[in-house]
């Protein structure tokens, strides 16, 4: 349980302490000045996170199906990016969504929730298995089996048979080196008003880091320059989780 306190008062004045930088939760230095004025710090980043993760509770299912992706070695979507999921899901009145990446239905059951009644979620994934554990929790999650398409298979192969323009929300959190395929694919599958979502793109920090990066880092950063120049796209990037790449198509 998250107890909140009242943050400590400095008896240092502000002014004496406008110079300071503040590192912040994740790592990095913001600098405490701006235009002349000090901004007000109430509490870390950690705990912040940790309050957003807390804030919208998860049922039995959810905490089965996390479990079973434990057990599968499978990372799942945090509570707070599930959270954020589900809010998606429903700001567009989600009837088809598609989801790359099945996993064992965390993040299908966020979305579900925030899906309209009758809507459809089809969701791909490469490991069969891993979508039976993801009926199982849909199931549990009260959600009638005709609401979720399961479609095995790689996604780049099952991608390009899914209609044109018949999708409100597509949640890309398959292989991060396909990043950028998904995107194109996303675009067209796509209605204008729909929403891209890639989870992921901090890569626990990698992105920003100025050292080498793997190549699945450097798909992302590309990611990231593609989805925030793009002119089909309205962008946001959400510090959920490990981090949420929203974008609105035009």
């Amino acid at each position: 349980m998250i107890q909140l306190c009242p943050p400590a008062v400095s008896a240092t004045p502000i002014n004496a302490r406008s110079h300071l930088r503040v590192p912040g939760g994740n790592g990095y230095s913001h600098a405490q000045a701006t235009t002349g004025q000090e901004r007000a710090i109430t509490g870390n980043r950690q705990t912040s996170w940790a309050f957003a993760d807390a804030y919208v509770a998860e049922d039995e299912a959810l905490r089965w199906a996390r479990d079973r992706a434990r057990d599968a070695g499978l990372r799942s979507v945090s509570p707070g990016t599930g959270a954020a999921l589900r809010l998606l899901a429903a700001s567009v009145d989600a009837k088809a969504v598609a989801e790359i990446g099945t996993g064992t239905g965390v993040s299908g059951i966020h979305l579900l929730h925030g899906m309209r009644p009758d809507g459809v979620l089809t969701t791909v994934d490469p490991e069969p298995e891993h979508q039976q554990f993801a009926r199982q929790a849909f199931r549990a999650s009260g959600f009638a089996s005709n609401r979720a398409r399961f479609i095995p298979g790689r996604a780049l192969d099952v991608l390009p048979r899914l209609a044109d323009a018949g999708y409100d929300l597509v949640f890309c959190d398959g292989d991060r080196l396909e990043f950028l395929d998904y995107l194109a694919e996303s675009l067209r599958l796509l209605r204008p008003g729909g929403l891209v979502v890639f989870e992921g793109v901090f890569a626990n920090g990698r992105t920003v880091d100025s050292g080498p990066q793997p190549t699945e880092v450097i798909r992302i950063r590309e990611l990231l320059r593609g989805v925030r120049e793009s002119q089909e796209l309205v962008p946001s990037l959400l510090p959920v989780g490990d981090g949420l790449l929203c974008a609105v198509k035009r």
